[in-house]
């Protein structure tokens, strides 16, 4: 069994667009994260991405992650660990 999830991108037949109510923009972060998280387009997108871009991604992220969850949730969702 794997460690990791994006059933939603998998199984979401919903509307994905930004702008028209609070679910659909969540559920269109979702969907963009998942697919944006795939491992095809990251090999291709890691060979592109600037430290630049890199630096941006990885501050938003991790500036996400510690204003929204608790150390023992970061370390069980995020990290998928035992804390």
């Amino acid at each position: 069994m794997t460690a990791h999830s994006h059933r939603f991108i998998e199984e979401f037949d919903g509307f994905i667009g930004f702008g028209l109510n609070q679910e659909s923009d969540m559920d269109t972060v979702v969907y963009y994260l998942q697919k944006f998280s795939d491992d095809q387009l990251m090999k291709l997108l890691r060979k592109r991405l600037t430290d630049e871009d890199c630096q941006t991604i990885f501050d938003l992220l991790s500036g996400l992650l510690r204003k929204h969850l608790s150390e023992t949730e970061y370390h069980h969702y995020f990290l998928k660990e035992n804390h």
